[in-house]
């Protein structure tokens, strides 16, 4: 299961300096203040990045309330949802990968909805910026039944789901499950022949706390971030991708809602691919190190109904770091009109 974090984009004219890039907010706890114009449920660390992009999409995350039969009371969900909701087109909801959010589309995410797509980046139960004070179980079962309660209470009608990494695997599990609620599907360098987490689940609770402090820790991050990409910018710029992936790990249950998810087993949805009806496209960056291109291929002929794309010299976040190439392929798969628009 690869740890998959987010990044700026490479071809950003504004480099910042170091003393923008490395000053010392007070506190990183949680609150960064509406008088900064982000959210007060933010850890304040937000205050460091200089991502312009990040910045943006930052100041629009959300929570809204989704009932669900799992816990006492609603769960503030966090996402990004669209200026205006439409009624004439499919809406495009955007899924993140493993210990992520749904700040990993701030490049991407614009594009789509400059082009009118209605499109909504939401954090999957567990990970992101949602309120899991009551703590929550974050298993695969609850994970899915959150996504139905928050598409049944928002967005209600058969959606364009995209899922980026182990975010494949979440929208493959989804799909089966809830096919009235899914009208095509997108994977991005897809996670979905993992078979969960389940040597973790013999374990006592110390374990996985302790991989989960490791996978916490600057060494491993930067480590992934180093293999997520084909391009690395020049050291500054790439401290501020760590920084970003590393902001919803500041959630006071973050560390309890990661081991729950892995103590449960994971996913494990290889039974489940040829079970999926939806027309699918399979989006591939040609010098992913993180999972294989061979998957993409294999992935195209399992699914009953998939095109293939590749995108050159790119690694595994093409959304990331090719975010115009796969906002065309969306606009394309999704429809001619929409990416006349665009271009």
């Amino acid at each position: 299961m690869p740890l998959v974090l987010m990044c700026s984009s490479p071809v950003l004219p504004h480099v910042p300096s170091a003393r923008t890039l490395f000053r010392v907010s007070a506190s990183s706890n949680v609150g960064a203040g509406a008088s900064d114009g982000f959210p007060p449920f933010l850890p304040r660390a937000v205050e460091r990045i200089n991502d312009v992009a990040a910045i943006h999409l930052a100041k629009r995350i959300e929570r809204l309330p989704v009932h669900t039969g799992f816990s006492k009371g609603p769960i503030l969900s966090s996402c990004v949802r669209p200026l205006k909701q439409q009624e004439s087109n499919d809406p495009v909801v955007l899924l993140h990968g493993f210990d992520s959010s749904c700040l990993e589309w701030r490049y991407t995410y614009p594009l789509l909805e400059e082009a009118g797509l209605e499109a909504w980046a939401v954090d999957i139960l567990g990970w992101g910026f949602s309120n899991l004070e009551t703590r929550p179980p974050s298993d695969v079962l609850s994970k899915r039944q959150h996504l139905y309660q928050f598409w049944s209470s928002y967005i209600k009608r058969p959606m364009v789901l995209v899922g980026p990494s182990l975010g494949a695997a979440v929208a493959i599990d989804f799909a089966v499950s809830y096919p009235e609620a899914v009208s095509k599907l997108v994977f991005i360098g897809a996670s979905v022949y993992a078979e969960g987490t389940r040597d973790l689940t013999s374990f006592p609770k110390f374990v996985p706390y302790a991989g989960v402090f490791l996978l916490k820790s600057l060494p491993l991050r930067l480590l992934a971030t180093r293999l997520a990409f084909k391009k690395i910018p020049d050291a500054l710029i790439f401290f501020d991708w760590v920084q970003i992936g590393h902001l919803h790990c500041r959630l006071p249950w973050w560390e309890d809602a990661t081991v729950d998810f892995m103590l449960s087993g994971g996913y494990n949805v290889i039974r489940e691919i040829k079970q999926v009806e939806h027309k699918c496209l399979v989006l591939w960056g040609e010098d992913d190190e993180i999972i294989s291109n061979k998957q993409a291929y294999r992935l195209h002929k399992e699914l009953p109904n998939a095109i293939l794309r590749q995108v050159r010299h790119c690694g595994h976040l093409p959304h990331v770091e090719k975010p115009r190439e796969v906002a065309m392929h969306v606009l394309d798969f999704v429809g001619r009109e929409k990416k006349d628009k665009a271009e």
